[in-house]
């Protein structure tokens, strides 16, 4: 079976943030994601992690945006400088927690020149990125997320092939891809190159593995077949109290 993490930002959301890492620890997580960590200074997350020998796999930039806009700047010209900073933040937070992939976020835009805009803010923060970091791009279906730029994995793949760096990679997500394509497990196989991260959720509504269209018993099968040694996060809505949805672990 693959190597299973926890999304802290979904599941156990009616602890406490810090609760949740003991729990996830409980429960048999190795690994735990959270999408938006700034809020809690960084040591506070750090003990966490520590006291539970657990690690920290991914989180997302940019981090709130406290002026009330829109997050995520990466594709939208003219935000570059914007882009800039956010990224030196991520970077800042992902180095103290120790986690090794930031998902960057597009932002909504459409068109060309969003496009070259991403290319050229993936290809300076990858020149910059620590040793030891990789971006990663996630496509979100476009009923979730309207107007959000990185809306397919064709686009995800122009762009990473564009870049044409290894420390930027696709990010997976079952949910999504259903959403999408009608067919998570074939686009998993179709994009396996490019795939540096996965996360797992069922559709319809980003609900528990077992509960909806994405045939997860063939999906692990093709994970653990692929060779692929990644982290498998589980983010998704559970049902009620979140140790009651965990039995697709088994």
């Amino acid at each position: 079976m693959p190597r299973f993490a926890a999304n802290l930002t979904h599941l156990w959301a009616e602890l406490p943030y810090l609760d949740r890492f003991d729990a996830a620890a409980e429960a048999g997580f190795t690994g735990v994601e959270v999408l938006f960590p700034y809020e809690v200074p960084a040591p506070d997350t750090l003990k966490a992690l520590q006291r539970n020998g657990l690690e920290m796999v991914l989180l997302n930039a940019p981090g709130p945006n406290y002026t009330g806009g829109p997050r995520g700047f990466a594709a939208i010209p003219g935000g570059e400088a914007r882009f800039d900073y956010d990224m030196r933040r991520a970077v800042r937070y992902a180095q103290a927690l120790g986690a090794g992939l930031i998902h960057v976020m597009s932002g909504d835009a459409s068109g060309p020149e969003a496009k070259a805009t991403l290319i050229a803010n993936l290809r300076r923060a990858t020149a910059n990125l620590p040793d030891g970091l990789c971006l990663t791009l996630e496509p979100l279906n476009e009923g979730a997320m309207p107007g959000y730029f990185m809306s397919s994995f064709d686009l995800a793949a122009e762009v990473i092939e564009a870049v044409d760096t290894p420390n930027l990679g696709l990010q997976y997500d079952s949910y999504h891809a259903q959403e999408m394509t009608g067919d998570a497990l074939g686009t998993f196989q179709a994009m396996r190159p490019l795939i540096r991260h996965i996360q797992i959720g069922d559709s319809p509504g980003r609900t528990p593995p077992g509960t909806g269209k994405v045939p997860f018993p063939a999906l692990f099968d093709a994970i653990d077949a692929s060779g692929y040694d990644g982290w498998v996060s589980a983010e998704y809505t559970p049902n009620g109290h979140t140790e009651r949805g965990l039995g697709w672990m088994r």
